[in-house]
């Protein structure tokens, strides 16, 4: 091509190959490299269409910054690529790593790299994004001063951290916060310093940083604010010893982050004279063309028609996707500015904010939830026509979808609606009040306009289905309620049965069929009322079922036989998942009553085992963190004191919770505390629908806040008033009043009735509160049937009761006596026939690569497929159900439920995303003979 050809503007490609030149392969060059492919505008040389050439300056392919704090937790940083060589391969992009761009030459169109190359573009596109600032202050170049911008900054942050005892991150915003927590996540004392008055200056105001500020504070991160960072304090040998601050005081810090911010990266552009903004960022219009018509500039680096430098990565994709437009020919697309509301989970609180929540119009009003006692805050600003201006939520941004869609409008009801928790006076919107452009799933930005074509144009009838169609559901998960809601508002039938294998049953129905038959196990339920293999839905729904009628049924254990391969994965560990893949250890605390003795056994555990402990809001004391490994270790050592398993885990009793009532306080009508032990005492371990918990408060003044609990006892001057129905979650409710003035006796055989009746009738998963409005005149029939007799069954719900109280054992104690069970928490070094049918096993590449979920099914085919979860990044899907979907053996993902094809390591959610396949060989001498798993096929997300 001669430098005349190369004379016309840029735009779609000729006849000829022309060259692309993308400087910076981070995640917005990589999504025009996309953008591009999906308009079929890249091809290889020689071919019509453009050549990109990358120069990238890491040494690694482009990767998702946005969860780079995952890196801290565990997640191998492959699982953070966003792409792969077929696709390069496949459009015939040159990615030249580690070779970044040194000089542009806009007259010649070359571009010469670190390397010495030169290189000649038809175009040109700027992606260098940005760089940390650190503040010009003394000791800044410290040894132990670190920036958090990197996979290279992370690795070097963890290797210097591993002997570092405190930690301090200057700057209190996004990133400021997120490097907050991955110092937490290394082990240091932590603290953040932020110049301005409150944390996230730019997204919450003082009432949300209030709320965020508490919440972190909680986790023992110390927070200082108002006051700047003037120098890092080292000794003689350059080694950082401390931060000082502006007020004059030290604080003690081997490690120091710098988090103050970024700057564009646009030192190319003014070297070659393009233009900048003042506040710097290349100068781009509306196609995002810099001041020479030849190169574009996208993302952090560049400052935009209206005078922004966006610091998101929203922002930056729709910038990649206007010239995409452009190089492809079309043209159409203009980018005039971005919408940069944002939501996110920082150290375990939900922030959000979207529109304008700072306005000083001079009608606006804001309409203010505030709760202390959680870390809630929510604040809508309305507009003096009523329109919603813009929001901001800390602690509970579960509104978030259904709120942001509607800025610049009327909402469809009441502000409170959406912000106040939900007591049965505020009638809450339902999906057919939200527009067509309402993002339900905030993960893949899918709206509800496109699920209701799933609907209408692919016939979708379900949320496997919307998820296979639209992607929503397949990120973390929170959106499933809405997504129903939305397939619901449109007319679409659930199903009646359970799932695919057992159609016609309900949850209730399948209760009465084992109670009534006596039926022992899955394969016998199956046999007689069911078909094939069972799945993640209808296996666990039987195990709770078995488990709740074991007394009845001659079944001791649930992890005995069968009952072990149904089980879910927190009933299997008799421990909670967490979202690292590690589990929580919560003991029973009875009534919220713990000797000094135990108290100092939970620390010394805590201690021994690097645990991270926290006060619940169920009075109890929760140990985060264990491997699955160490549970059965920690669990002697608690039993040793007197612990017993607090079933945290289960779809069970959680704790009942209770003030101090008539014991200690003046105003105490009742002991509350002795019937908040005897009531736990009563119902542990008694496995139902969905979990349940308990409340006992000492008066009317309601300290245990008992009316919020699916079983509230308040004491009065007569006696104790019972309410049933009371449930947290996204619609709370208070409980509803069933009976009054009750003495103890009489307390104790409505709560037996209540619950044995909420076992018989219920369905999978139903809140007593969801359970009670489903029932036909709600509370009035529980009266009627609970009270009153109506149904003629009282005393043998009663009986039902005092089965299971004399049949409880506590579910650990059984394990640890149990060679069978404990071998379950290891890693699996036998032969295949040992494998349990229908449940797996971890074991580890003999490369050192990773590990290995190892499957068996009942016909004998053994199946071995990765262990990570390509989604959540956590080693668990040997912890995972195993079943069928139709005729293919799957593996379900206990962290957010997706399903994965055993045999080509597909998932069926999201068929874009792959596990990798490997097969087994025999390994070791023949009289240690231990199976190994060897890489086979892999194929991930691109």
């Amino acid at each position: 091509m001669t430098h005349a050809d190369r004379g016309r503007s840029p735009g779609a490609p000729g006849p000829e190959t022309q060259t692309l030149v993308v400087i910076g392969h981070g995640m917005v060059g990589h999504r025009l490299l996309e953008a591009l492919a999906e308009r079929g505008a890249l091809t290889g040389p020689g071919s019509p269409g453009w050549h990109a050439i990358v120069l990238a300056e890491e040494d690694i392919p482009a990767y998702d910054r946005v969860h780079l704090s995952s890196l801290f937790t565990g997640t191998d940083p492959a699982e953070l690529s966003l792409s792969t060589p077929e696709f390069l391969a496949e459009h015939g992009v040159d990615l030249r790593l580690g070779d970044p761009a040194e000089h542009i030459d806009p007259t010649g169109r070359t571009v010469t790299t670190a390397s010495g190359a030169t290189i000649s573009y038809d175009a040109l596109v700027l992606a260098t994004g940005s760089y940390p600032f650190v503040p010009p202050i003394p000791g800044a170049d410290a040894t132990g001063c670190f920036t958090y911008r990197t996979q290279y900054d992370v690795n070097s942050l963890t290797e210097y951290a591993g002997e570092a005892r405190d930690g301090v991150v200057i700057g209190g915003g996004l990133l400021g916060l997120e490097a907050a927590g991955a110092l937490r996540t290394l082990g240091l004392r932590t603290h953040v310093v932020e110049f301005a008055p409150r944390l996230m200056p730019l997204q919450v105001d003082d009432g949300g940083a209030a709320a965020l500020r508490a919440t972190i504070e909680s986790m023992s991160v110390a927070v200082h604010t108002g006051v700047g960072a003037t120098e890092v304090v080292r000794g003689d040998d350059g080694i950082a010893s401390g931060l000082r601050l502006s007020d004059g005081k030290v604080i003690d810090a081997e490690v120091v982050v710098f988090s103050a911010g970024v700057r564009p990266r646009d030192r190319l552009a003014r070297e070659c004279g393009l233009a900048v903004g003042d506040r710097g960022g290349v100068a781009v219009d509306a196609h995002c063309r810099t001041s020479d018509p030849y190169i574009y500039a996208v993302g952090e680096c560049a400052q935009t028609v209206d005078g922004r430098v966006y610091g998101l990565v929203a922002p930056g994709y729709q910038m990649a996707e206007t010239v995409a437009d452009a190089l492809a020919g079309e043209g159409d697309n203009v980018f005039t500015g971005a919408d940069t509301s944002t939501k996110l989970k920082l150290m375990g609180a939900d922030v959000a904010s979207f529109g304008d929540p700072f306005t000083v119009e001079e009608d606006a009003v804001a309409v203010v939830f505030s709760d202390e006692r959680e870390g809630v805050y929510k604040k809508l600003l309305l507009g003096p026509e009523g329109q919603l201006l813009g929001g901001i939520l800390v602690g509970d941004a579960e509104a978030y979808g259904s709120l942001k869609p509607h800025t610049g409008r009327q909402l469809p009801g009441t502000a409170e609606a959406f912000i106040v928790p939900n007591t049965g006076g505020v009638e809450l919107p339902g999906a057919d009040a939200l527009p067509d452009d309402a993002v339900v799933c905030s993960c893949h930005n899918v709206t509800k306009g496109q699920v209701q074509a799933a609907v209408t144009e692919e016939g979708v009838t379900d949320i496997g289905g919307v998820k296979r169609c639209t992607k929503a559901g397949t990120g973390c998960g929170g959106c499933i309620g809405t997504l129903q809601a939305v397939l619901d508002a449109a007319g679409v039938e659930k199903a009646r049965g359970l799932c695919e294998h057992f159609p016609e049953l309900t949850r209730s129905e399948i209760y009465a069929l084992v109670r009534t038959e006596k039926i022992r196990s899955f394969s016998e339920l199956r046999d007689r009322h069911g078909v094939g293999e069972g799945c993640a839905v209808c296996k666990p729904v039987v195990a709770n079922v078995l488990g709740t009628l074991g007394p009845d049924l001659g079944l001791e254990h649930i992890l005995d036989g069968e009952q072990a391969a149904l089980q879910d994965t927190n009933d299997l560990f008799l421990a909670n998942i967490q979202k690292d893949g590690t589990y929580s250890v919560v003991p029973r605390v009875a009534g919220g009553e713990i000797t000094p003795e135990q108290l100092v056994a939970l620390g010394e555990v805590a201690a021994a085992y690097g645990l991270y402990t926290k006060i619940t809001g169920a009075q109890r004391i929760g140990l985060f963190g264990a491997r699955k490994d160490q549970l059965p270790d920690i669990w002697r050592r608690l039993a040793g004191h007197g612990f017993e398993s607090g079933q945290a885990y289960g779809k069970s009793l959680r704790a009942v919770k209770s003030c101090v009532g008539a014991r200690f306080c003046r105003f105490g009508q009742g002991d509350s505390i002795q019937l908040a032990v005897d009531l736990e005492l009563r119902y542990r371990g008694l496995r139902t629908p969905h979990k349940f918990k308990g409340g006992v408060s000492g008066c009317l003044r309601e300290c245990a806040e008992a009316r919020g609990k699916d079983i509230g006892v308040i004491a009065t001057a007569g006696g104790w008033n019972l309410y049933v129905g009371g449930n947290g979650g996204t619609n709370p409710r208070h409980a509803d009043l069933l009976a009054q003035d009750l003495d103890s006796a009489q307390l104790f055989a409505l709560v037996d009735r209540f619950l044995m009746y909420y076992l018989r009738t219920g369905e999978r998963l139903e809140r007593t509160a969801a359970w009670i409005e489903r029932l036909d005149g709600g509370v009035e029939h529980l009266k009627e049937v609970l009270v009153e007799d109506s149904l003629g069954i009282c005393a043998e719900l009663e009986a039902q009761m005092e089965r299971h109280v004399e049949a409880y054992r506590d579910e650990w104690e059984a394990v640890l006596t149990d060679p069978a069970k404990l071998d379950r928490f290891g890693e699996f070094t036998g032969e295949t026939e040992d494998l349990e049918p229908g449940r797996g096993r971890v074991t580890f590449l003999p490369d050192g690569t990773g590990q290995a979920a190892v499957f068996r099914d009942a016909a004998g085919e053994v199946y071995a497929v990765g262990n990570r979860d390509p989604f959540s990044g956590a080693d668990v899907l040997a912890d995972g159900i195993m079943g069928t979907v139709g005729d293919r053996p799957v593996v379900t993902s206990p962290m957010h439920k997706q399903a994965f094809d055993l045999r080509t390591g597909q998932c069926l959610d999201d068929p874009e995303v792959f596990i990798p396949v490997h097969e087994l060989t025999l390994e070791g001498p023949r009289t240690h003979q231990s199976h190994r798993a060897t890489h086979q096929t892999h194929r991930k997300q691109s």
